[in-house]
């Protein structure tokens, strides 16, 4: 029932929740703040009666357990997987008789923002050189995408060099309160395409990433199907002590969440704490939710979300609705809290300065660990040639996504950089800086304080808008850096303040990634390696040959707090910069359908659109049998791409001297199948030679034949002779960022299954939207405990499995039962339809032939 009610001076149509809890005796109150956000969608969705049965488990603390179909208010992508979709929606229209039915059924945005590479660094007209390069590598994507603008309704694009999507979506894009095109208020809320768009959920915008295949099904006007997981609170007690960052804080979280183990909840922060930290704060906290495996990390809305509101540019008018709205449906944070079935207890002043390596995001450290955290990885003593040792720092790049959107951890590591220049510290010459702002502002502030010429007398130049060096768009290593690494073997480092630091995500030659917040970056930077104990040895020696330590350089929070004040203001976020001449000048095909171009190595028409509902997997054998921790990094095709590789050699072939990048040729399946499973540190046990499970760098056994071969040459030849694949796997499979090719790259390789001790949220979801089925291993069993070795012949006996969640397994002598990772009927639907675009398909033929008659 629509309620018509005045706030902030004019007449609105909303759901009410006040009135939907009076009416089903509902004690609203006691209802998780991100649960009354999923029950105005239900509401909205004409669903009272399943409204009222998640309100009342939720008001006592209990397990939804309750499937529902979620329709947020936008999506939101950036290119890296907006192009890929694009060109599977695009691949619908060319295979519907009415095209113009294939069109989003809600708002679009795509910022374009991963495509832009540090090659240029550490010089000031680095941003020219890279942006430049960037237009010149892309216009073929950039092209298509102009014509998906105009070809599509509701779709608008972000050009490059605006900043990165997670930021542009909380300067620009998020409103809090949604205004629907039936003129209804609604909560903002967003389903995205990278994995952090939860980083918005700190202006309590509800929203998680997915997979391009559920982001395609959404645009397309169905709901996505959740089962709505347990609501978690963290009670935030006491306040950051002087000297420690956001980043530090959210580094601890994140090694406490992960031992909490938040796999798939939905984490809302509550207490006394939340109050200590600023909407920025906030965010750099809701950034890594992937991370520590949450399905989404809530902050409801309260006076500091308004404050950010105003801060960034938004109008008064904007503002003030939001505060109405929200206070009217019960939205705005108040009181001691709702009730949660399990909460989790965290200090703030028990956080110090922090950083996270050397491979995951959740392995923090303190500084004085640093040093050993090293030496565990590579116990080699620092030997090398006089340009680079082992444990020296090759990368230090100041990049998005978790701390430039937060004024305080860049004035701080411009604050940083300014005592350092004083003291004439200078950077070893080993070491590539960059500086990729996460928007405009960050630089334009940073400028107005005096910082910038801090910040790039030591190199920090401003590369580029976008994610760049945590995506692993770090481009070349400073001139004779890479040769002498690989000339000795050398175990070298990156330090950024990204989120994602997994092996050879950042740079293939570079062994060991840490994150740290913008002011360590620069501080390690000027010491040029990771040998150090941060607490007691100095960063290097002033022109006077003093010692300067770490707390010599380090801002007080005073400090801090006057900057921000005096030159974070409305006037930097209100007006973006104009249009760009090179993205203008770029030209595209008009019409309805894509003409596809059967010579492109960019856009290619993809083969799975068209594919079968898998049938009986009889005679399977395993692509790869892998442990634990496998990321997407280690799935799907990322960074460069190596000139001898599968994927090189057939660009090659094709007359292509420039690679570009893996994530760049998204658009082409041939390209990325090449590509998959090809991460240099994946570590195969099919090849276990009795030494131990070194890198296999992209091989695998081809069993029958006891043949190494390039995983895409075997999976060839096992597709010669109709031999069905599977993937065996360890715990967390598919932790890290939302891509769609982690999936889609194993279907085109073969692959109809996965058998794994457990599975990451979003990979999960991908997998089935592909067709490949997520098996669980047995509880407490991994494939070797049961026996396995994985040159065995694989029988599945999938018929009923939809019914029982199980599947009998059958390997030589070996037989168990695992239970398939499918979590809603939805899901079902579109597994057994062989993914989500054969299901989309059949239901547009449907539609058509019901017309028809």
């Amino acid at each position: 029932m629509i309620s018509w009610e005045q706030l902030a001076g004019r007449e609105c149509g909303l759901y009410s929740l006040p009135r939907f809890a009076a009416d089903s005796g509902l004690d609203l109150a006691a209802v998780p703040y991100t649960g009354r956000v999923l029950l105005e969608s239900l509401l909205r969705a004409g669903e009272p009666e399943r409204a009222a049965l998640l309100g009342e488990r939720l008001a006592r603390g209990a397990d939804p357990d309750l499937e529902m179909a979620f329709r947020p208010a936008r999506v939101l992508v950036q290119d890296y997987t907006g192009i890929p979709l694009l060109v599977d929606l695009a691949a619908l229209r060319s295979r519907v008789a009415r095209p113009g039915r294939v069109n989003p059924a809600l708002p679009v945005d795509v910022v374009v923002d991963h495509s832009v590479q540090a090659d240029w660094a550490g010089r000031p007209d680095a941003l020219a050189l890279n942006e430049a390069l960037e237009l010149e590598r892309n216009q073929e994507r950039y092209a298509f995408l102009k014509w998906a603008r105009h070809a599509f309704d509701g779709l608008r694009v972000i050009p490059p060099g605006r900043g990165i999507v997670h930021q542009v979506n909380l300067e620009q894009l998020a409103t809090v309160v949604a205004t629907g095109p039936d003129g209804l208020l609604s909560p903002d809320t967003v389903i995205g395409t990278d994995s952090h768009t939860t980083m918005v959920n700190g202006l309590g915008v509800l929203g998680w990433g997915v997979g391009g295949l559920e982001a395609e099904a959404l645009m397309l006007g169905l709901a996505q199907p959740i089962r709505v997981p347990p609501v978690v609170g963290v009670r935030l007690t006491g306040a950051v002590r002087p000297g420690t960052s956001p980043t530090d804080v959210v580094l601890t979280l994140t090694r406490r969440l992960r031992e909490e183990n938040v796999r798939g909840v939905l984490l809302e922060f509550t207490g006394p704490g939340v109050d200590q930290l600023s909407a920025p704060d906030r965010c750099t906290v809701a950034n890594m939710a992937p991370e520590y495996g949450a399905m989404a990390a809530f902050f409801p809305v309260d006076g500091e979300t308004l404050r950010y509101l105003r801060q960034t540019g938004r109008r008064e008018r904007d503002v003030a609705l939001v505060e109405a709205y929200c206070a009217h449906q019960r939205l705005l944070r108040e009181g001691d809290g709702p009730r949660f079935g399990r909460t989790i207890e965290f200090d703030l002043g028990g956080v110090g300065p922090s950083l996270a390596g050397p491979s995951r995001p959740d392995q923090r450290i303190s500084l004085s660990e640093l040093p050993g955290s090293f030496a565990e990885l590579s116990p080699r003593p620092p030997r090398g040639t006089p340009l680079v040792a082992e444990g020296d720092i090759v990368i230090a790049s100041i990049t998005s996504c978790t701390s430039t959107s937060n004024p305080k951890a860049m004035l701080a590591a411009g604050l940083v950089a300014r005592r350092a220049v004083e003291r004439g510290l200078t950077v070893p010459g080993h070491v590539k800086t960059s500086l990729s702002p996460g928007s405009r502002a960050v630089t334009e502030y940073l400028r107005n304080a005096g910082l910038l010429a801090d910040l790039e007398t030591l190199g920090f130049h401003v590369a580029g808008y976008g994610c760049m060096t945590c995506n692993g768009g770090s481009g070349p290593l400073n001139e004779g850096v890479g040769e002498a690494v690989d000339r000795e073997g050398l175990a070298v480092c990156a330090v950024l303040s990204g989120n994602r630091n997994f092996e050879s995500r950042v740079h293939a030659q570079v062994r060991a990634g840490y994150l740290a917040s913008p002011a360590l970056v620069v501080a390690l930077a000027l010491v040029g390696h990771v040998r150090v104990d941060l607490d007691r040895e100095p960063l290097g020696h002033d022109r006077d040959g003093v010692p300067v330590l770490l707390r010599d350089l380090w801002p007080d929070a005073a400090e801090l707090a006057a900057l921000e004040a005096r030159f974070i203001t409305p006037e930097l976020f209100a007006a973006g910069p104009g249009p760009e001449a090179g993205w203008e000048a770029i030209g595209a095909q008009q019409g309805e359908v894509f003409d596809w171009d059967e010579a492109s190595t960019y856009i290619r028409n993809p083969v799975y659109v068209d594919a079968a509902a898998t049938g009986a997997l009889r005679g399977a054998r395993a692509l790869l049998a892998l442990g634990d921790d496998i990321s997407t990094d280690h799935i799907s095709p990322v960074g460069a791409i190596a000139a001898d590789s599968p994927a090189g050699r057939y660009l090659s072939e094709r007359g292509v001297r420039d690679f570009n990048s893996f994530g760049s040729r998204r658009g082409n399946h041939e390209v990325m199948a090449r590509g998959t499973f090809g991460n240099p540190r994946l570590r195969n046990h099919l090849l276990d030679d009795g030494s131990g499970p070194g890198d296999s760098g992209g091989a695998t056994l081809h069993v029958p034949s006891g043949e190494r071969l390039p995983v895409f040459e075997a999976a060839e030849r096992y597709a010669r002779t109709g031999t069905p694949l599977i993937v065996l796997a360890g715990r967390s499979y598919g932790m890290g960022s939302s891509r769609d090719w982690a999936a889609k790259g194993p279907w085109v390789l073969g692959v109809r299954a996965v058998l794994a001790e457990s599975f990451e949220r979003i990979h999960r979801a991908n997998l089935c939207a592909m067709g490949i089925l997520p098996l669980l291993l047995p509880a407490g069993r991994s494939w070797a405990s049961l026996g396995l070795t994985g040159h065995e012949e694989f029988d599945l006996a999938l018929d009923g499995m939809r019914d029982s969640g199980e599947v009998g397994v059958r390997a030589g002598a070996v037989a168990f039962t695992a239970r398939a990772e499918v979590q809603s009927a939805g899901e079902w639907d579109v597994l057994l339809a062989g993914g989500s675009l054969p299901y989309l398909l059949g239901r547009l033929d449907k539609l058509e032939k019901e017309e028809q008659r």
